[in-house]
């Protein structure tokens, strides 16, 4: 089997690219830091191909595609893992480029991985395509209003675009993790309930992509809490959640 993972240098993307490369799948890793993918692919058992780029490079991206195609004839997995997170505040006006560049990275990013092998999985009328949303875009939290809203466009956009290719035989998958232990949490200067390692998480997206899932919270105890958070009307969700512990802005 062929995986192409976008943001494998680090966190989600990392540990899914470990555990595919021990079931003997051949791996298309795509990272900014050239360092920390040479260390990963370097300890990785097979053979893979590695593209040092920035996923909002779209020109790059789509080049990485082609040539990892060409090599291995078709894809039967691709995942749009590269992401970031950051407090933001609206009305802090030097949060705009951080509001930018989030949804630059998680939302159109994941639709410029996807755009390359939509054309030939539907010719082979097999594939599957998975994108990471998180349980923070089920609902606004408060001093997270990027990172909220671009994951709630991620799931959106994947629900879209899985009843759009689910007729022609391509799967879209959407994943939203909860707490998972990754660089990107361990920055979070508050408790985080149901915490999970990358390589538990891994395992369990890697089953949720070969059952042909439609949309998974991982953990299932989130999985839970995010089912409350919607059934929930807005003025008791506001009155619970507007204390609610907030990342750190990137530019305070």
């Amino acid at each position: 089997m062929a995986v192409f993972i976008t943001g494998a240098s680090s966190g989600l993307g990392e540990a899914l690219a470990r555990l595919y490369a021990a079931q003997g799948h051949t791996l298309g890793l795509v990272a900014r830091r050239a360092d920390r993918l040479k260390i990963l692919v370097n300890s990785l058992p097979g053979s893979h191909y590695v593209y040092v780029l920035d996923v909002c490079d779209r020109d790059a991206l789509h080049a990485a595609a082609r040539d990892y195609i060409r090599h291995v004839g078709h894809v039967d997995v691709v995942i749009a893992s590269a992401g970031i997170s950051a407090g933001t505040l609206t009305e802090q006006t030097d949060d705009f480029s951080v509001f930018q560049s989030i949804f630059q990275t998680n939302v159109m990013a994941t639709v410029s991985t996807f755009e390359p092998f939509i054309t030939g999985m539907v010719e082979r009328g097999a594939g599957t395509l998975v994108g990471i949303a998180s349980v923070a875009g089920v609902r606004g939290l408060p001093g997270a209003g990027a990172y909220s809203a671009s994951k709630s466009a991620v799931a959106t956009y994947c629900e879209s675009l899985r009843l759009e290719l689910k007729p022609r035989g391509v799967g879209v998958v959407t994943i939203a993790p909860g707490y998972i232990r990754t660089e990107m949490t361990e920055k979070n200067p508050y408790k985080m309930p149901f915490l999970m390692d990358a390589g538990v998480f891994a395992a369990r997206a890697a089953q949720t992509i070969a059952r042909q899932s439609s949309y998974q919270v991982i953990p299932w105890q989130m999985g839970v809490v995010a089912k409350l958070m919607r059934l929930l009307p807005d003025w008791l969700y506001d009155r619970l959640a507007v204390n609610a512990p907030r990342k750190p802005r990137k530019s305070a």
